[in-house]
């Protein structure tokens, strides 16, 4: 008989985190279900060889392409009354993906050895993300299964097709950056120093200007390798300060604060919250849960404290907006919204017509922030070069009209 410790949510909504002795992770499992637990987590105390985290790490994540095709080729699959093991067989045998036909394969065994489909699901949390696990557990309780995966598969895609736009519409405005500095830095390594030696040869003054170029090239060419020191002590700096838990928050409260791209983040961490909240509700997920749910999966830690400060004013009888309306995050629209969903009991329903809006409202903000980006950028490489091109001729007409 081994130790487990297991991290788990009781009926009421609280942690709990505990210690059971049993044969197996099976059995510590049928324990905490039985007492109505919603386990997130069992680890054996020696080694932990039964830990869920590692078990879903080993297998790497999916693509949410692929996640997609599952969850609307499970739903159909149900809605035809093909069992879930056979459902499991058909799909391990026609998915692609390597993380996800690892994860299907264990999910096939635990489903097999008696494990229910959420919690073998729980097990690879890099594959399906504690929404995913939610909803599915919400489904089997409910006999919804096919309509929950359907559910699951549209909310998937709408995630894809937010970061498809936006990864579409900085495309342009990166290649653009980055040729703009690349041919900046090849000018200051290849061409300035040439027109250096011709300037010095023919002993030539040279304005404050061209002389401060020059300064530049020579640093850049002498002191190169500093440049992808600082860039990449920077970026693990920043990293790691954001590993913090006061670093993250700092740092989050910058994205949202600043000029033009804060707007868009906010939004687009609005859409998110509306999109997965709607969705939970209406998958009969439990309210508190699902605020728990959201919290953990915002991506913002500013977002997230004010979802969980949020939660925990339900918890003491106040209304979803109130709490949401205090921490000057949210829109007024939002919380109105949320405020008549709630009167009416209508709520996922209006947090679907909320984050269709939003979805629109960052598209349009992706829109702008591009055609804003790309006239600035030529407008960069106008001054730059500009600049360069007035500092490599001042000294030519000098050397023309000396010559005269």
């Amino acid at each position: 008989m081994a130790t487990f410790v297991y991290d788990a949510i009781d009926p009421v909504g609280r942690s709990v985190k505990g210690k059971i002795d049993a044969d197996s992770e099976n059995l510590v499992l049928s324990k905490l279900h039985d007492q109505n637990f919603h386990v997130l987590s069992v680890n054996e105390s020696r080694g932990g060889s039964f830990s869920l985290a590692l078990k879903g790490k080993a297998g790497g994540a999916p693509k949410l392409q692929s996640l997609v095709v599952f969850s609307r080729q499970f739903a159909t699959m149900i809605d035809a009354g093909i069992s879930i093991l056979k459902c499991m067989d058909i799909l391990e045998g026609q998915t692609k993906d390597p993380a996800l036909k690892v994860a299907l394969i264990a999910v096939r065994k635990d489903v097999k050895g008696g494990l229910s489909l959420a919690d073998a699901l729980g097990k690879h949390p890099n594959c399906f993300s504690k929404l995913y696990v939610n909803m599915i557990r919400a489904a089997e309780l409910g006999g919804i299964l096919d309509s929950i995966l359907d559910r699951l598969a549209t909310f998937l895609e709408k995630e894809m097709e937010i970061k498809h736009k936006i990864k579409s519409a900085m495309m342009y405005p990166i290649i653009v950056l980055l040729f703009s500095v690349g041919m900046i830095f090849a000018l200051f390594f290849f061409v300035l120093p040439k027109f250096k030696e011709i300037f010095e040869s023919m002993n030539v003054e040279m304005p404050p200007m061209t002389q401060l170029l020059f300064t530049l090239s020579d640093g850049l060419v002498k002191y190169w390798y500093l440049i992808p020191i600082f860039g990449v002590g920077g970026f693990y700096g920043v990293k790691r300060y954001g590993a913090t838990t006061k670093g993250r928050m700092h740092l989050d409260m910058l994205k949202l604060r600043f000029p033009v791209i804060g707007e868009l983040v906010l939004k687009m961490a609005v859409s998110r919250f509306s999109r997965t909240f709607g969705t939970l509700v209406a998958s009969g997920v439990p309210m508190m849960r699902s605020m728990e749910i959201i919290g953990e999966t915002s991506g913002n830690a500013v977002i997230s404290k004010a979802i969980n400060d949020a939660r925990n004013a339900i918890r003491d009888g106040q209304r979803i907006s109130t709490p949401l309306a205090a921490s000057n995050l949210f829109p007024a629209m939002v919380t109105h919204m949320i405020d008549i969903g709630e009167e009416t009991g209508r709520l996922s329903e209006m947090l679907v017509k909320v984050s269709d809006f939003y979805d629109a409202e960052v598209d349009a903000a992706v829109k702008g922030l591009t055609s804003m980006i790309e006239p600035l950028l030529i407008v960069f490489m106008g001054v730059v070069v500009g600049f360069i091109a007035i500092s490599v001729m001042a000294p030519m007409f000098k050397l023309v009209s000396s010559i005269n």
